[in-house]
């Protein structure tokens, strides 16, 4: 995988992502809103910045058509733009729309404007979602984020079981806590679950490592944190059990206040 893109690479895990592939030889193109932050990291590894919004389609329609023009194609694609906002029922519907925006339909229109061009090739093609073990799982104090990144999980699922057969490989990335910008913000807004994240945090670069890793397979879920995979099956086959523990620890942070 020589030609690859990453949104949201403008810090955190999509700013390792590009550092780690650039190191591996390959050609990036780095998106991010925040276009200065995009140059940064763009100059840093020698790749190419293409400042836009993951969650507005003339701007990933833009990106896909230059970093086609300038790559020759696209080998890899990581959808990793995200948003984090602490929230409940109460929260504002202008904030619901943002973070559905960013944390799902930015991956509507990835796959928009690139499947037409990567299906039925004869070559397999790679899509990587960053969807967050909240997809899997919850994230206590926030109910945008659980919600919409639920829903890119099974967006990211829709896509594989519709389009294997047909040279997509599609992969999820769900870590746990990482030692972004994002979570320092859910500390300082008082979020239980962001302080219980940061006790077992990765740093991007060890969650860059594990992706490299998968990216020589085609395991579906790429789970930095292993444990991960032990509360997913608990969630499944136990879901009073696991829904009550959750809010043993909700009242924990409650209490704690």
């Amino acid at each position: 995988m020589k030609r690859i893109v990453v949104t949201g690479a403008g810090g955190g895990i999509g700013a390792a992502l590009a550092r780690r592939f650039a190191a591996d030889g390959a050609r990036v193109v780095v998106n991010d809103l925040d276009a200065d932050a995009a140059n940064r990291v763009a100059d840093e590894i020698g790749g190419l910045a293409v400042p836009g919004d993951a969650a507005d389609e003339d701007h990933v329609r833009n990106l896909v058509e230059t970093a086609w023009t300038e790559l020759g194609g696209i080998d890899l694609f990581c959808s990793n733009a995200g948003v984090l906002s602490s929230g409940d029922e109460n929260t504002p519907d202008a904030q619901w729309q943002r973070d559905f925006g960013v944390n799902v339909m930015s991956h509507v229109y990835v796959t928009r404007a690139l499947l037409p061009r990567w299906l039925d090739t004869g070559e397999p093609k790679r899509l990587l979602i960053t969807v967050s073990a909240a997809g899997l799982l919850s994230l206590l104090g926030s109910a945008t984020y659980s919600v919409t990144k639920h829903a890119a999980l099974a967006y990211a699922e829709w896509l594989r079981a519709t389009y294997a057969h047909r040279g997509l490989i599609v992969q999820a990335l769900c870590p746990q806590g990482v030692r972004t910008d994002m979570l320092t913000r859910g500390n300082a807004d008082g979020s239980g679950s962001a302080a219980l994240l940061a006790q077992g945090a990765l740093a991007p670069e060890e969650v860059a490592d594990k992706v490299a890793a998968a990216l020589g397979g085609t395991g579906f879920l790429i789970l930095p944190h292993e444990e991960v995979a032990e509360f997913y099956r608990l969630r499944a086959t136990d879901p009073d059990r696991w829904l009550g523990g959750m809010n043993k620890m909700q009242r924990g942070f409650e209490g704690a206040k």
